[in-house]
């Protein structure tokens, strides 16, 4: 089939050890819109899975999936669609051959898009320089260490920054899709692939992250990212003006959301937040109750030592040696 057939034509890079539940959960809203009811015939949308050798692409679960086609033209594709896994080095380097195909597809102005750390590749192959990219609040650190200077965007689960789109993985994806359905085949075709997989309905890209440690129940969305950027600055603590800044809104909304539906103050969230992570780490890790202060945001032993105890009552040290958190 060739692209002047369909509205929507979407070419697969899939990295050695990619995550299948990121690659399925894109691939299948595409699917679902492609045609009537759900008979996965590629009439509105096509997608093929490109390969340099044609060899079964291994993900990092042990399922192998076989391409579709060689790399070849580019033109014909709407979007090329990188999706990772893996981090370890051996999985890394394997996929430096994509490099030179990812530079000519930009070159060719064809929108790239990077699942879960398929933004890594495009950042490693310098196609990233002056766009903002979506990190998983998971690989944040590893994202950091390997492009020392880039900013990470990890309180949303999708940015689309003109023709680079990156995603944090999981079933985010769906919703990435979804967002690319809705611009090329209407809302309707991309509302009905979510509800087909159990979705709701589809989210935006500035829709919060999940986090694993974040135990604050948020349900305000702009209080959500607040906190989840509060969280993923601990060691280092942001002014509100700067968490406004970045959020594109404006302080005093902050400080009314805040005070009206959590009865609190940023600084005082902020605390909250920084104290739980230090209760996940007293709970959950050996390290020292310094280097626990300095991970979370506190001067010292002594400074975490005081905060500690005048919000539960009793010492980190008398923390650690309880079976359960003193909330």
């Amino acid at each position: 089939m060739v692209k002047d057939q369909v509205a929507l034509s979407v070419g697969f890079l899939l990295l050695s050890r990619f995550t299948l539940g990121a690659f399925a959960n894109f691939v299948d809203v595409l699917r679902l819109a492609a045609d009537e009811g759900d008979r996965s015939r590629p009439i509105r949308c096509q997608w093929r899975v490109l390969s340099a050798d044609m060899s079964p692409i291994m993900a990092s679960c042990g399922v192998s999936i076989t391409p579709h086609e060689r790399l070849g033209d580019l033109r014909r594709f709407d979007y090329l669609v990188i999706v990772g896994g893996l981090l370890d080095e051996e999985s890394f380097a394997v996929d430096a051959r994509f490099d030179g195909f990812l530079r000519e597809a930009a070159a060719l102005r064809i929108p790239l898009v990077g699942l879960c750390t398929g933004s890594f590749v495009l950042h490693r192959a310098g196609l990233m320089d002056g766009y903002r990219c979506c990190v998983s609040w998971f690989h944040t650190s590893d994202f950091l260490a390997r492009f020392d200077g880039l900013q990470a965007v990890s309180d949303q689960i999708f940015v689309v920054d003109r023709d680079r789109l990156t995603c944090s993985g999981g079933a985010s994806t769906a919703h990435l899709a979804a967002f690319l359905v809705d611009r090329h085949l209407g809302k309707a075709l991309a509302a009905k692939s979510l509800r087909i997989m159990m979705f709701n309905e589809a989210e935006r890209g500035e829709t919060a992250q999940p986090t694993a440690t974040l135990e604050l129940v948020v349900h305000d969305e702009v209080l959500k990212r607040v906190a989840l950027l509060m969280h993923h600055h601990l060691e280092v603590p942001l002014k509100v003006e700067d968490i406004a800044k970045r959020l594109g809104v404006n302080k005093r909304l902050i400080e009314r959301r805040l005070r009206a539906k959590m009865a609190t103050s940023p600084q005082a969230l902020y605390t909250q937040i920084r104290l739980d992570h230090a209760c996940h780490l007293l709970s959950r890790s050996d390290q020292s109750i310094a280097t626990i202060a300095l991970e979370c945001g506190f001067c010292d032993s002594s400074h975490l030592t005081r905060v500690f105890r005048n919000r539960y009552h009793i010492t980190p040290q008398q923390f650690r040696a309880q079976p359960s958190v003193p909330h």
